[in-house]
C-alpha cells in the first residue's frame, strides 16, 4: 500500500499498488504534455522572434538604400542649380561642358543606384532563403517533436511492462522470503532448543563432577580434539602432558612440531576451569605469572591459557585474546578456539622454517668455529702447559746441575781439606815416637825403660 497527502486538505490516504501506477501514469503523461506545450510555444516564439529579426532587417536596409538615393538626389540638385548659376555667369561656351559634366555625374548616380538595387534584391532574396528555412526548420521540429512522443509512449509503455514484471518478481520474492523465513524459524527454534538441551546437560555434568574433575574434563576435551585431528593435520607433532614437576611447578600439556630435526614451534598449555556454584571466583590473570614460569623453564616459545574462567567477560569471549602486554607471547582462548590458535601459530612458524634452518646452519657453522677455537686453544694451553713444564723441569734441571756442582764443589773441598788433614797425620804420625808420648809421663816413660831393660 501506498500513501497519498492532498496538497489541499493535508488529508492523508492509502492506494493498492495499481492505483498508485496509474495515478504515477496520469501525472507523467499530463506533465510530458504540459513540457510539450511548452516546447511548442517556446520554438513558436522563437520562429516570430526570428521572422520579425528579418523584416526589421530588411525595412532597414531599405531606409538605408532610400536615404542614400535621396542624399545623392539632393547633392545632384544642388550640383545642377550650381552649375545653372555659374552658366548664367560663364556664358554660352561652358553650357556645354557644364551638360557633358552633369551628364557624367548622371551616369554615375544612375550606375550607383543600380547597384544599390541589386544589392537590395540580393539581400530580399537572402531573406526569402532564411524564411525558407525557417519553415523547413519548423517542420523538423514538428517532426522531431512528434518522434519524441512517439519514443516517450513507446519508453512509458516499456517501462509499465517492466513495472508490472518487477511486481510479479517482488511478489514472488516476498513469498519466497516468507518460505525461508519460516524455515530459518523453524531451524533456530529446533537449535535454540538443543542449544538448551546442550546447556541443561552440562550444568547437570557439571554439577556431578568435583572440582578436580572440572578441570580434568577440560583437559580431556581438548585432548580428544587434539587426537581428532593429530594424523590429519599435525602427523609429525608431540603433544602429551607436562609431567616434569622438578621445578615445583608443571604445565597441563606441551605441543611441539619439528620439521628435519628443525624446531619451529612449542606451545605451553593450561586449562582452567571450575564449577559455576564455586564460592570463590578466579580470574585469568592469577595464572599468567605461573604459566610464564612454566614457558621458560620447559623451554616453550609460547603459551596458551585455555580458559573457562570469567564466562561473562566480553574481552575473552570475543576470541582469540592477545596479552602479550602483560608476558611475552601469551594469549587466553576458549576450548572452542583451542585447534584455531595451534593451526594459527603453526602456520605463523612455519613461515620462518626456512629462516630457522638457515639460522641453525649459521649456529652451526658457528659451533664449528667455536669448536675448532676451542680445539685451538685448547692445544695452545695443552701445549703451554708442556712448555712451561718442561721449563720448569729445565730450569729445576739446571739449578740442580748448579747445586749439583756446587755440592760436588764442596766434597771437592771437602775431600782436598781431608786428604790435608790425612797427610797431616802422616806426618804427624811419621813423626810420632815413644820419647815424644813419654814427654810429658815420665812414669810411663819409666815403664817403657824398665820393659827395655828386662829385654
Amino acid at each position: 500500500m501506498q500513501e497519498i497527502k492532498c496538497p489541499n486538505c493535508g488529508k492523508v490516504f492509502q492506494v493498492d499498488e495499481a492505483g498508485y501506477a496509474q495515478i504515477v501514469q496520469q501525472v507523467r503523461g499530463r506533465e510530458f504534455e504540459k513540457e510539450l506545450a511548452g516546447r511548442e510555444q517556446a520554438l513558436a516564439e522563437q520562429h516570430c522572434q526570428n521572422l520579425k529579426i528579418a523584416q526589421t532587417s530588411h525595412e532597414q536596409a531599405l531606409i538605408e538604400v532610400r536615404a542614400e538615393n535621396a542624399k545623392a538626389l539632393a547633392e545632384k540638385d544642388q550640383l545642377i542649380i550650381r552649375l545653372n548659376e555659374q552658366l548664367k555667369q560663364t556664358g554660352t561656351e561652358k553650357d556645354l561642358a557644364v551638360t557633358q559634366a552633369v551628364t557624367e555625374k548622371d551616369r554615375e548616380r544612375v550606375d550607383a543606384l543600380a547597384k544599390k538595387e541589386a544589392e537590395l534584391a540580393a539581400r530580399e532574396k537572402r531573406i526569402l532563403e532564411l524564411e525558407n528555412q525557417l519553415q523547413q526548420t519548423g517542420a523538423e521540429k514538428e517532426l522531431a517533436v512528434t518522434h519524441a512522443v512517439t519514443e516517450k509512449e513507446r519508453e512509458l509503455a516499456s517501462q509499465k511492462e517492466q513495472l508490472l514484471t518487477l511486481r510479479g518478481e517482488l511478489e514472488r520474492e516476498q513469498s519466497e522470503s516468507q518460505l525461508k523465513e519460516k524455515a530459518l524459524k523453524e531451524q533456530y527454534e529446533a537449535q535454540l532448543k538443543a542449544k538448551d538441551q546442550q546447556i541443561e546437560y552440562y550444568k547437570d555434568f557439571k554439577v556431578r563432577q568435583s572440582t578436580k574433575m572440572v578441570g580434568e574434563s577440560l583437559e580431556q576435551h581438548c585432548q580428544n580434539q587434539f587426537n581428532q585431528l593429530r594424523m590429519a593435520a599435525f602427523p609429525n607433532a608431540y603433544f602429551e602432558k607436562d609431567n616434569d614437576a622438578r621445578t615445583g611447578s608443571k604445565g597441563d600439556f606441551i605441543f611441539r612440531e619439528s620439521e628435519d630435526g628443525t624446531e619451529f614451534i612449542s606451545i605451553m598449555f593450561e586449562m582452567k576451569n571450575e564449577m559455576d556454584e564455586t564460592a570463590t571466583k578466579h580470574k585469568n590473570e592469577d595464572f599468567f605469572k605461573e604459566l610464564d614460569k612454566d614457558r621458560r623453564e620447559k623451554g616453550c616459545e609460547y603459551a596458551v591459557l585455555v580458559s573457562m574462567l570469567e564466562a561473562d567477560s566480553e574481552l575473552y569471549n570475543g576470541g582469540i585474546v592477545d596479552v602479550s602486554y602483560r608476558y611475552e607471547k601469551m594469549y587466553v582462548i576458549r576450548p572452542q578456539f583451542f585447534i584455531p590458535t595451534i593451526s594459527m601459530l603453526r602456520n605463523a612458524a612455519r613461515n620462518s622454517l626456512k629462516y630457522r634452518r638457515e639460522l641453525r646452519e649459521i649456529r652451526n657453522q658457528q659451533i664449528d668455529v667455536e669448536n675448532f677455537e676451542a680445539a685451538m686453544n685448547d692445544f695452545k694451553d695443552k701445549f703451554g702447559r708442556n712448555y712451561r713444564l718442561a721449563s720448569e723441569r729445565f730450569q729445576a734441571a739446571i739449578k740442580e746441575i748448579d747445586n749439583s756442582i756446587d755440592h760436588l764443589q764442596k766434597i771437592k773441598d771437602n775431600l782436598l781439606g781431608s786428604e790435608r788433614n790425612l797427610r797431616l797425620a802422616n806426618d804427624k804420625a811419621e813423626d810420632l815416637s815413644i820419647k815424644k808420648l813419654t814427654k810429658n809421663s815420665p812414669s810411663v816413660r819409666a815403664m817403657f825403660q824398665e820393659a827395655g831393660q828386662d829385654s
